[in-house]
C-alpha cells in the first residue's frame, strides 16, 4: 500500500515537473535582446543634415523630418 502510493506520488511529481519545463503555448516568450530603433531626423531639401532630434535645418530653416 505504502509502496503503491510512493509510487503515484512519484508520477505526479515527475508529471508536474514534465509540463513546468516544456515550452507552454499559453505564455508568450519575451525577447532576450531589446531591439532599440534610433529615431534620425533630416531636412528634406539637404539630406546630408541629420540630428537625433527634431528641429530645424541650419541651412534654409526647414522642419526636420524622420529618416525612415
Amino acid at each position: 500500500m505504502k509502496k503503491s502510493l510512493l509510487l503515484i506520488g512519484f508520477v505526479a511529481l515527475a508529471a508536474l515537473m514534465f509540463n513546468s519545463c516544456g515550452n507552454s503555448t499559453s505564455k508568450e516568450k519575451q525577447p532576450t535582446t531589446k531591439e532599440v530603433t534610433k529615431v534620425q531626423y533630416t531636412c528634406p531639401m539637404h539630406p546630408e543634415v541629420v540630428s537625433d532630434k527634431p528641429g530645424d535645418c541650419p541651412k534654409c530653416g526647414m522642419a526636420l523630418v524622420d529618416k525612415k
